[in-house]
């Protein structure tokens, strides 16, 4: 019998992709305006591109693909997190705003380092002024709150998945434990962190299920330590056959639920 919904955050109850959309939006619209030869589709693709280049670059990189921190949470998270690691890329972080955004405007033949300068620091405060949530996502954990123990279990800096959560006050309550792999010392899909969640809700694998939107941290980790899991496939992506379930929208999940509790 299931007693434990364990839930991913980003891009399975948290709309990331959007809110990092809709931030370079507006930061590349700025740069249209000071500079009308400036097409903001363009340096959008083109900061992108230099971003995830520059931050493989680094020599923090390994670390932040073991804690699972991407090239854009970087363009804005402050990373004040306890541990070496951590600190290194704290100081890093302000260093790579600002070259990912020089190299871009250089990448639309725009050599412009005070306008890279603006660019970096409007960014971060674009992104907190854009939490998106799912418009199904409290209905659903309205749904299954009284019944499930509920975890929210999620790849990243503490410090920046909290601030996310503050963004979005209402979120956290739900949530009996919140594992940070930040906290922990290793990600998704390290099934240490899922038996670490478990053993948190004091429950055994059989008796919880990991939903979540990505196939190479939430699926497979959860495969890995013997836990079903519910794939959110909104993109109608091609499986690994790795999930024991499949829906296109969190409101699915009640039905399939209710199906295999």
């Amino acid at each position: 019998m299931r007693k434990a919904i364990i839930f991913d955050l980003d891009d399975t109850l948290l709309w990331d992709k959007k809110s990092v959309a809709e931030s370079f939006k507006e930061a590349c619209n700025k740069a249209n305006k000071i500079n009308p030869k400036i097409d903001p589709i363009d340096l959008e693709e083109s900061v992108r591109e230099k971003a995830r280049s520059l931050y493989a670059s680094y020599s923090t990189y390994p670390f932040t693909q073991m804690i699972g921190i991407n090239p854009f949470e970087g363009l804005w998270g402050e990373f004040d997190d306890e541990g070496k690691a951590f600190q290194q890329l704290k100081e890093i972080a302000p260093i790579y705003r600002k070259e990912a955004w020089e190299k871009g405007l250089e990448g639309v033949g725009v050599e412009d380092r005070q306008l890279a300068i603006e660019l970096a620091e409007t960014f971060p405060k674009v992104r907190k002024k854009k939490p998106f949530v799912f418009e199904d996502t409290f209905d659903v954990l309205d749904a299954l709150a009284n019944d499930f123990k509920l975890a929210l279990l999620t790849n990243g800096s503490p410090d920046l998945q909290h601030t996310k959560l503050e963004m979005t006050p209402k979120l956290k309550d739900y949530f009996e434990e919140i594992v940070v792999s930040g906290d922990f010392g290793s990600g998704k899909p390290d099934p240490a962190i899922f038996q670490y969640t478990l053993e948190k809700l004091d429950v055994k694998e059989e008796e919880a299920i990991m939903v979540g939107d990505n196939l190479h941290t939430d699926i497979l980790g959860a495969s890995r330590s013997g836990i079903d899991s519910v794939w959110i496939n909104r993109q109608d992506l091609q499986t690994n056959g790795l999930p024991t379930f499949e829906v296109e929208s969190l409101t699915e999940l009640l039905s399939l639920i209710n199906q295999h509790v």
